[in-house]
């Protein structure tokens, strides 16, 4: 994992090039202040106080240089404000002309992650290095990097090399971290107890066979939280196999299991005063001479009965045991992550999870905390006139919605059946990639509505951790 805490560093006054921000309004009453050769180099390089452009200012002596940077407004800067300039400047300590990074901090980090595991980036630049005097937030911000850092990993890596083995020894490692306990039920155990978990998961090789991995952390006197995510390291689709253009990205079908684990880590890191019950259901969905079948009836966990209507329905058959058992314990917030359906992405494009939540008090608060960390989702209705499209004539349920409308509400609402009554439940689904590059935002895995719903904790459990 790229070494964050090397790129965030308290500023002692050690030699650095200065960076002055400035936004297109507050551009050209700046160049007024500036010497005629400050003026025209920055006209030779173009520059105009945009978002993402930068100039390069030589100074009076050799290696005597500063940069000037346009953002968006230089009063409120966002989290990738300053990404590109990460990008592209050479090896060095940086500082701030005026003001503080705050959460720009953020991508300046994360515009150096690179996914190197199996190349070697001859291009590769040396650290980029900023440099703050907000010395109490730097532990927090890069934490904060770390956590996208490993959803980036963890969906980046081929299914191959990222089975229900890799991703428990992935939990492992975490658990170790904070002297977490952790259970691993595979096997009979796994048949017995989680049906659809073992259903989904029992035509892969011996390998790659399913399991539910728990984490448990913290004080079980304080609020117990329960964080789930969907582990389908890899989807063929089943017997309902997808066409091979559907089937290219499905190594990522286990973001939702990495954005739980990233999000526990961040709890942890912060100690929230909070019981962590950590579940990732983890199975390959394969296509093998046992695979379970279209038509076939399996118990759930829960004890109903879930006709199977399409075996590429099979992210929320695996979210459903899981769900029940964290239920089981009683938690007074249930969160889970899935890559669960294209509808989602229809719906509302690779960048916005989609969020679900049975109570609109939450949902409030994960709108503000999608702003105030620059990290947005987008609300999606529990509409519980379409569950009719989810009957079964011989089972309770069906996994497959009919008519292939509304998708990710039927899934969603597939779940909540599976969800207590009485406890507050938010499921996001979410892409966990992304198509196209942006700055600070490489293509590849993507942490969606991984910082939106921490800064959400911290917000309802933060206060606590100060007494």
């Amino acid at each position: 994992m790229t070494e964050f805490a090397e790129l965030l560093k308290a500023d002692n006054n050690q030699p650095a090039h200065m960076i002055q921000i400035v936004d297109a309004t507050g551009f050209e009453p700046w160049l007024a202040t500036q010497p005629d050769r400050v003026r025209t180099i920055v006209a030779a390089q173009k520059f105009s106080g945009k978002g993402y452009e930068h100039a390069i200012i030589p100074g009076e002596g050799p290696g005597d240089w500063s940069v000037v940077a346009g953002v968006a407004n230089q009063a409120n800067l966002s989290a990738w404000c300053l990404a590109k300039l990460a990008e592209i400047l050479p090896e060095g300590h940086y500082r701030l002309a005026q003001g503080h990074a705050g959460p720009a901090a953020l991508g300046w980090m994360t515009a150096q992650y690179r996914f190197d595991r199996y190349r070697k980036d001859e291009a590769a630049i040396g650290p980029r290095v900023l440099l703050t005097e907000e010395v109490a937030k730097i532990d927090g911000q890069v934490r904060l990097a770390q956590a996208v850092a490993l959803v980036r990993d963890l969906v980046n890596t081929p299914a191959a090399d990222m089975g229900p083995s890799q991703l428990e020894d992935a939990v492992r490692a975490v658990a170790e971290e904070f002297d977490a306990s952790m259970t691993v039920t595979r096997g009979d155990v796994l048949e017995q107890g989680f049906p659809m978990i073992h259903a989904v998961g029992r035509a892969a090789g011996k390998d790659f066979a399913p399991r539910l991995i728990e984490l448990r952390w913290g004080d079980p006197a304080h609020p117990r939280l329960a964080v789930i995510g969907k582990g389908i390291c890899f989807d063929s689709g089943g017997l309902d196999i997808k066409p091979s253009s559907a089937m290219r990205l499905m190594k990522k079908d286990m973001g939702g299991a990495a954005h739980a684990l990233a999000l526990a880590r961040l709890i942890m890191g912060a100690r929230l005063p909070v019981r962590l019950h950590l579940l990732i259901p983890a199975a390959e969905n394969a296509v093998g001479a046992n695979a379970f079948r279209p038509g076939d009836i399996l118990r759930s966990r829960k004890g109903l009965t879930v006709e199977i209507g399409n075996t590429d329905a099979e992210g929320r058959l695996v979210l459903g045991d899981a769900l029940t058992l964290a239920g089981e314990d009683h938690p007074e917030l249930i969160i889970d992550y899935a890559t669960l359906t294209g509808a989602a992405r229809v719906a509302v494009g690779p960048d916005l999870p989609a969020l679900f939540t049975n109570d609109d008090g939450l949902a409030t608060d994960m709108e503000d905390a999608g702003k105030e960390a620059d990290d947005p989702s987008w609300r999606l209705p529990l509409w519980d006139s379409y569950a009719d499209m989810l009957k079964s004539d011989i089972a309770d349920i069906n996994n497959a919605g009919e008519g292939g409308f509304a998708g990710a509400i039927t899934a969603a609402l597939f779940l909540k059946r599976f969800v207590p009554e009485d406890t507050k439940w938010m499921h996001l689904d979410t892409f966990a990639w992304r198509p196209t590059p942006r700055p600070g935002r490489p293509k590849g895995g993507e942490a969606l509505g991984l910082r939106s719903v921490f800064h959400l904790l911290q917000r309802r459990y933060g206060a606590a951790a100060q007494k």
